[in-house]
């Protein structure tokens, strides 16, 4: 792909199919938007993978913190085979200690769970307590193929310097952008040299509602022109 990448948050089928239609690249996979997206269920894996021919990223994640402890790795591993063989096509996670520092042990596990498929570190980047040491530790681990950031906590608005300093740090590649993104958000990225974008609420009315394709397809019309 030579354009910019458009990954559409997804809880089931119909918002996999409407997304495809209207011209998304990518889905993440989650249920549970309310704890910020956390494992879904291998059937509705599955299911996507019957209907739609998007890859999907899969979230792993059991709960809304950032943490994750031995049992609940032992959990998140078996979760891993289990996506694997639903047909996900890579995976989202990603781990930091009580500290705030990323996780390596964690993250690291999970990994070697999912090898060869690649996987996204998401927004717990975000949360660390410092952001340019957690980015120097993720960038280099294996397998990766995009770390989901707004560059603050508090969304996209608030993240744009960050990010604009870790483009100009030679991270551009990694970049997906995320979290609060609008279309003003756009241009100022893409002239940063972002060239992935990730929605979730912007592509339907409410997270009551499914995917709207129209909306889907305004996006992809923005990201082309």
């Amino acid at each position: 792909m030579t354009g910019p990448l458009l990954e559409v948050i997804a809880l089931d089928v119909r918002d996999a199919v409407a997304a495809e239609e209207g011209g998304a690249d990518r889905l993440e996979v989650v249920a549970d938007m309310s704890a910020g997206g956390l494992t879904p269920p291998a059937e509705t894996v599955a299911a996507i993978a019957e209907k739609c021919t998007l890859p999907q990223m899969v979230m792993v994640r059991l709960d809304a913190g950032f943490t994750a402890g031995d049992e609940e790795l032992a959990r998140l591993r078996t979760q891993v085979r289990e996506m694997a063989e639903a047909g996900a096509a890579g995976f989202v996670f990603g781990f930091l200690t009580a500290e705030g520092a990323v996780d390596l042990a964690a993250t690291e596990a999970l990994i070697h769970a999912a090898a060869p498929l690649p996987w996204t570190f998401h927004r717990a980047v975000d949360h660390a307590a410092d952001v340019q040491a957690s980015w120097r530790a993720v960038r280099l681990l294996p397998n990766l193929a995009t770390i989901l950031t707004s560059g603050s906590p508090r969304g996209v608005g608030e993240g744009l310097p960050v990010l604009r300093t870790r483009a100009e740090a030679g991270d551009a590649a990694l970049i997906m952008a995320g979290g609060g993104l609008s279309f003003d958000h756009v241009p100022v990225l893409l002239d940063y040299g972002i060239k992935a974008f990730h929605i979730g609420s912007a592509a339907r009315e409410s997270w009551l509602s499914s995917v709207d394709p129209r909306r889907v397809a305004r996006w992809r019309a923005l990201l082309d022109a």
